[in-house]
């Protein structure tokens, strides 16, 4: 009778371990030799990767392990090759990184920019999305603008595609953009958009606040030839990410080495780059704004 019962007695015994063993024990953590990072592309990522070379210097420092680059296409191609393992830590935009949560659970925020005051992006974490024509066009108003070509940057994008598709209707009071515009296209960057206005190859663009910025810095376009008919509410900047299923003591290095990069002249360096004062944490629910403006 006894012999009956054994089986069962070792199956419940082996479960009571597994319950009472940490999770590290249960799954192994990933403790990569080589950590990939990645960011969504903008006007050159090329050069945009060279803004980030002092943290990525301090990174490997830090974790001790051997940063490579994984070149982007897409945004779609970071949030891929974060969900494939090819990438561990990655720049994601706001949107993207919604998506990227959603298929896949272990992509997790650590923290994003705190910019710095530049032309008309706000300092702070947050940025805006912005409609811009071309000043001297006749263009100058929502109203001159039905029935015009208007450029968005990515499908993935939150303010060059989920906000103008989902946000801006609402609040502007009109019917959606396949419907108010002639023709809405992709740009592929919010520098392309900005320079398509500033050439009249499209009547008008939706583009990011602080990427607006970047292009008029560096020389493409000027301020001062542009209309800004609207802009959204606050978005949360771009998020920092990488795969929690990274050994615990790994991601601890990873973000302290964004959250305290303003703690030391190398990372002062690569926060002047992207006209940042400081790195600030973030967590999954600082985004739920993009998610309800996905709904």
């Amino acid at each position: 009778m006894l012999n009956r019962w054994i089986p069962k007695l070792l199956v419940a015994a082996a479960t009571l371990l597994t319950l009472a063993l940490p999770a590290t024990a249960q799954t192994k953590c990933e403790d990569p030799k080589v950590l990939k990072f990645s960011l969504v592309p903008t006007q050159d990522s090329v050069r945009e990767l060279g803004y980030y070379k002092p943290i990525l210097d301090q990174l490997a420092k830090n974790t001790g392990k051997k940063i490579e680059f994984y070149m982007p296409t897409s945004y779609s191609s970071v949030i891929e090759a974060l969900m494939g393992k090819w990438v561990d830590v990655a720049v994601l935009g706001p949107e993207a990184y919604v998506i990227a949560r959603k298929q896949d659970p272990t992509v997790e925020v650590f923290g994003t920019y705190s910019r710095l005051k530049n032309g008309i992006q706000d300092a702070g974490p947050g940025y805006k999305s912005i409609l811009i024509t071309k000043k001297g066009s006749k263009f100058t108003d929502l109203a001159s603008l039905k029935g015009s070509v208007v450029a968005l940057v990515d499908p993935a994008s939150t303010s060059g595609g989920l906000v103008p598709e989902n946000v801006f209707p609402k609040l502007a009071s009109l019917p959606p953009l396949k419907t108010y515009f002639s023709r809405v296209v992709f740009s592929g960057g919010h520098d392309l958009s900005s320079i398509s206005v500033s050439e009249g190859k499209v009547d008008a663009a939706f583009v990011a606040s602080h990427r607006f910025m970047e292009t008029v810095n560096a020389g493409k376009v000027k301020l001062e030839d542009f209309n800004i008919l609207w802009s959204s509410p606050l978005i949360p900047q771009d998020p920092f990410v990488y795969r929690n299923t990274l050994c615990d003591d790994l991601k601890k290095k990873i973000a302290d080495t964004f959250l305290q990069v303003d703690q030391n002249e190398d990372g002062r360096k690569y926060l002047a780059n992207v006209k940042s004062e400081k790195v600030v944490k973030m967590v999954d629910a600082d985004y739920n704004i993009v998610r309800d403006a996905a709904k």
